[in-house]
């Protein structure tokens, strides 16, 4: 299980160097990288800025939804420690996480016990299984009492509309 906050979303460079600077910052920041329906996408140039501050003890996360090689070979010199892949074959996280050499945040959207289960298909290609709500940049929450029986073994995270 990993332990700490990810903080998705960040958009401008002062909110970003708060988050960083604080005296307890997140672990993870994420940053929409190719879903242009989020109100929280930047554009490459804007990206290119923010994932070059000195990010101490921060992971920077891209934030893909089933990204097409146009945008991972755009994206690949940026300063990620990892890919967060939404809408992604365990085939092709596998071939993303090769030839990237990147640590994979599998996020899989949840409405159903059947959609919890999919985290088998991932356990051996993914660093972290993030369980989401359905709906994107909606922030759709989901019965988090689905997730009771993934071993702790699992490293994962939540996301969603957590309350």
């Amino acid at each position: 299980m990993v332990k700490g906050i990810k903080i998705c979303g960040i958009s401008d460079l002062d909110t970003l160097n708060y988050i960083v600077n604080h005296q307890f910052p997140p672990r993870f920041v994420g940053f929409i990288s190719n879903y242009k329906k989020s109100r929280r996408y930047v554009e490459y140039d804007k990206l290119k800025k923010l994932v070059n501050i000195k990010k101490k003890k921060t992971y920077f996360v891209a934030v893909l939804v089933d990204p097409d090689n146009k945008v991972l070979e755009q994206i690949k010199e940026l300063n990620f420690d990892f890919y967060q892949l939404y809408d992604v074959s365990p085939e092709k996280t596998n071939i993303i996480k090769e030839k990237y050499n990147i640590k994979v945040i599998t996020a899989l959207t949840i409405s159903s016990q059947k959609d919890v289960d999919k985290y088998k298909d991932y356990d051996e290609v993914s660093d972290l299984i993030l369980f989401d709500g359905k709906g994107y940049e909606k922030s759709i929450g989901f019965n988090h009492e689905l997730l009771n029986y993934i071993p702790n073994s699992i490293n994962k995270m939540i996301a969603g509309n957590i309350k």
